[in-house]
């Protein structure tokens, strides 16, 4: 799994702030390195990204070891002014379900997390 992840151009739906959260709600336990695989963003990028998302108190990490366990808070509020007063577990349900269905779809086991509510971390 080595080198720059294949880029995408054009615009999507969704951001990379949403992609990332919604990787580590379905896994808290995840590493950057898959993080950036998963979204297809390079290690870096997902740093800068987590560091956002720190900075903005929607997650935050405890370091057990070598391990970091993500946190994120499900009652804060989505940023945008036309999302007032939808908190991110709202969003993140529907995109860990998504994922959750794609994975049962696609036939790939385990690497996730079995119940994937976002207030559950």
């Amino acid at each position: 799994m080595g080198g720059v992840p294949e880029s995408h151009t054009g615009w999507t739906f969704l951001t990379n702030h949403a992609r990332v959260l919604a990787t580590i709600a379905d896994d808290p336990n995840v590493r950057i390195r898959d993080i950036a695989a998963h979204c297809r963003l390079t290690e870096r990028a997902v740093q800068k990204i987590i560091a956002d998302l720190e900075q903005d108190e929607y997650l935050s990490h405890t370091r057990e070891g070598r391990t970091n366990t993500y946190r994120i808070e499900p009652g804060k509020v989505l940023r945008h002014p036309a999302e007032a007063g939808l908190p991110v577990a709202s969003l993140l349900s529907l995109l860990v379900e998504d994922e959750a269905r794609r994975k049962h779809a696609d036939g790939s086991v385990g690497g996730g997390n079995p119940n994937p509510s976002p207030t559950a971390h």
